[in-house]
């Protein structure tokens, strides 16, 4: 299930994922644009008829056809070709578009011709054995079992005959089709007609399995609503939620969706926002917070100001990396097509070959040599083998968007399930990203106490614009203390702050300000002051010009997961974890010794860390680098597969990293690891099966111990067993 022509620039910046058999796209510049889902786009035959027709329609300057997500993305002229022709073209070829995002249903079973098809095919296989049984005359059995074989054959014979016509490809399709007249030819029309009936059957399934494989996609598009409450000039209408503009205001009531991404201008409530992000517990948002589409609204009231139309929301972006990810192929999918391309013609020239030797070369008929090389295409097609990889990609990558995961494409599941290293930004990924006070501690004799110490403090770092500065300010208020007014503020770059207050210099900064610059004798306060910046912590001293009153101990705190997930990464089989940042050593050996971390690398800055994931790469050849997607990008880069995390509602993190990790939840990428390892496992099985199969038939048809219907019910269990295997993927 290949698809032509997808412009896939992630892939192509690693060298895993380039591939020189799926030519890249360059569009020219379109006009307009109609992207649409179609109903029965079920495989890559289907995406070449399509491709086949629209490319010939005068103005179409672009198309790209996405099978696995049953899309198809044309740019044309507006001025040669209008929207509702092209649309008219996708209906009269049998792909008829569907609604807004709504993603196509298989049509039931009674209203599928392919189904309607095998249906009658086998139905007139039965008729006809049950009149021969009967007695009835030879040449009537005959035609009834050509009927059954041009009915059941019918939808893959057309698609073999536009390959090898169109295409100028062997297929699958072929071999069958071969087979079956050949077999009806040579007076076994039963045969025939028993195999068209068998694999029109696995043809008919094909829309249902793929429908199968979308349901994390129709998950993900059902979790907007499908109107939203917007107020425009002093009214509330509700509208359909493809029309909410971005500055238009929409309320969400309690236990509602967000119909897109905005900012909450009025209300707090806890927000649900695992559908998107997978975190599990509900985040609190007030006012000036951002909210995404199709998370879920709590106990209150909220108006949203939205920031996103509908079609570039969250939600949007994610179905549509999703789908774009199904399309690109992994290296083992991508050998396993190219082996296809040439084991198929090569099965049908085996074949022939058998037929015109076999004869020539041994004891055996004409009639035996063919009957024998038609079981012999039969047994050797590749289909279980063909389908083993992709059916169970597509279904991987399903389910980790349903878990928070963004995973790019199928070269970067095979990625990840080879991780022995993993590279760690500290800053936002080991730690929250913001500084926060941990500890106020009086010093001996001082002549205030630890909550004035905490009152001047804030009253000075109010007026400052430092990060340490604004830890001491939430602080103080989250523990109801109000700072007092201030004169005279001054910054002292390097070391402090201070400021006037009631009459007296108020000093904060650093332990070298009091000691060099104010040369306040600290050495009753030393000890204290190395066992806290042990601990990774940051030692700000509050005092005048004559002493210090009390410290204040600041650190960027380790998320309460994050050695758990560093546990869990060494147990899902990652060998070594390296942090990198940019803090000093001390708080970075500090923060290590508390997770668990193998090695640290500290003092970096951003073209240090991107030399570092290289060096590892070249040490360890698979390293996940994980960061925020925008500073670490050229870390991000230089790794084997970059990890943004805390992706939701970043633009940037979700174009530069291979696998977005939605939420702020390290332990999404153990997630990530195992469900790519289990991804490979279920791969193997399946080719491991696959090519059993196929070879224990092709020996039996070689020896002539197999006959055409048990190697068609052979190959046709095969490759249902496969696609089952493979969609144990969806199980999260």
């Amino acid at each position: 299930m290949t698809s032509p022509h997808i412009p896939d620039p992630t892939v192509a910046a690693h060298a895993t994922g380039t591939d020189a058999d799926e030519p890249m796209h360059t569009p020219g510049p379109p006009s307009a644009r109609l992207d649409v889902r179609v109903a029965n786009l079920d495989c890559e035959s289907d995406a070449n008829r399509i491709n086949r027709s629209l490319k010939g329609v005068r103005g179409v300057t672009d198309l790209v056809v996405y099978p696995s997500a049953a899309r198809v993305d044309v740019h044309y002229d507006p001025e040669a070709v209008t929207t509702d022709r092209l649309k008219d073209a996708l209906r009269e070829l049998g792909f008829p578009p569907q609604e807004a995002m709504s993603m196509p249903e298989a049509p039931r079973p009674w209203k599928n011709p392919k189904v309607i098809a095998s249906a009658v095919s086998g139905v007139l296989l039965l008729a006809g054995w049950l009149l021969g049984r009967g007695g009835t005359p030879e040449a009537v059995t005959t035609w009834i079992y050509v009927a059954s074989l041009l009915i059941g054959g019918y939808y893959f014979g057309r698609e073999a005959l536009e390959e090898l016509v169109l295409e100028r490809e062997v297929g699958i399709e072929l071999l069958m089709s071969v087979a079956a007249v050949v077999a009806t030819v040579m007076g076994e029309p039963f045969e025939g007609a028993m195999l068209a009936f068998l694999y029109s059957m696995s043809e008919a399934a094909e829309g249902y399995t793929e429908e199968k494989t979308r349901s994390a996609v129709r998950a993900l598009m059902e979790l907007a609503p499908k109107t939203a409450l917007v107020r425009r000039n002093g009214r509330e209408t509700e509208i359909p939620v493809e029309e909410v503009a971005v500055g238009d205001v929409f309320i969400v009531k309690p236990g509602q969706s967000m119909p897109t991404d905005g900012e909450v201008l009025v209300g707090a409530s806890s927000v649900n926002q695992a559908p998107v992000t997978g975190e599990s517990v509900p985040v609190e948002k007030g006012v000036g917070d951002t909210v995404f589409a199709g998370t879920i609204n709590g106990e209150g009231a909220l108006e949203v100001c939205a920031t996103k139309a509908f079609a570039e929301n969250t939600i949007a972006r994610i179905i549509h990396m999703v789908e774009e990810a199904h399309e690109r192929k992994g290296a083992s999918e991508r050998f396993i097509q190219r082996f296809g391309k040439r084991y198929s013609p090569a099965v049908l020239g085996v074949g022939i070959l058998m037929a015109i030797l076999l004869p020539l070369l041994a004891t055996m008929s004409w009639r035996e040599a063919v009957t024998r090389a038609t079981v012999f295409i039969v047994a050797a097609a590749p289909c279980a083998l063909v389908i083993s990889i992709p059916i169970t990609l597509v279904a991987a990558l399903g389910t980790a968007a349903r878990k928070g995961i963004l995973i790019k494409g199928g070269v970067f599941v095979e990625e990840l399930a080879k991780v022995t290293v993993v590279a760690l930004d500290k800053t936002g990924t080991i730690t929250h990203g913001a500084p926060e006070v941990t500890d106020v501690v009086p010093l001996a004799g001082a002549p205030v106490a630890a909550e004035e110490a905490l009152r001047l403090a804030a009253g000075v770092e109010a007026r400052s614009q430092h990060p340490l500065a604004a830890a001491v300010t939430r602080y103080a208020s989250s523990r109801g203390v109000e700072p007092p007014g201030i004169a005279d503020f001054r910054s002292i770059t390097g070391a402090g702050a201070s400021a006037r207050i009631g009459g007296r210099e108020v000093y904060v900064g650093s332990p070298a300000l009091f000691e060099r610059q104010l040369a306040v004798p600290l050495t009753s306060v030393n000890g204290e002051v190395a066992r806290l910046q042990a601990e990774g912590k940051t030692v700000i001293l509050v005092g005048d010009a004559s002493a210090a009153w009390a410290l204040l101990a600041i650190r960027d705190n380790v998320r309460p997961n994050a050695a758990a997930a560093i546990r869990a990464l060494h147990e899902a089989g990652v060998r070594k974890i390296a942090m990198l940042t940019g803090d000093n050593q001390r708080t970075a050996d500090a923060i290590a010794r508390e997770v668990g971390i193998d090695t640290v690398y500290a003092d970096l800055k951003p073209e240090d860390k991107a030399r570092i994931v290289r060096e590892l790469t070249e040490q360890h050849g698979h390293v996940a680098m994980v960061g925020d997607g925008v500073n670490d990008a050229p870390a991000l880069a230089e790794a084997t597969v970059g990890v943004a995390m805390g992706a939701a509602g970043t633009d940037v993190a979700l174009e530069t990293a291979d696998v977005a990790l939605m939420g702020d939840d390290l332990e999404k990428l153990v997630d990530g690891l195992r469900l790519a390892q289990r991804n490979q496992r279920i791969v193997r099985q399946n080719l491991a099966l696959s090519a059993a199969v196929i070879g224990v038939l092709v020996v039996g048809a070689v020896l002539g111990t197999l006959t055409l219907p048990m190697a068609v019910i052979a190959h046709e269990v095969s490759e249902f067993v496969v696609i089952a295997s493979g969609l144990r993927m969806l199980r999260a």
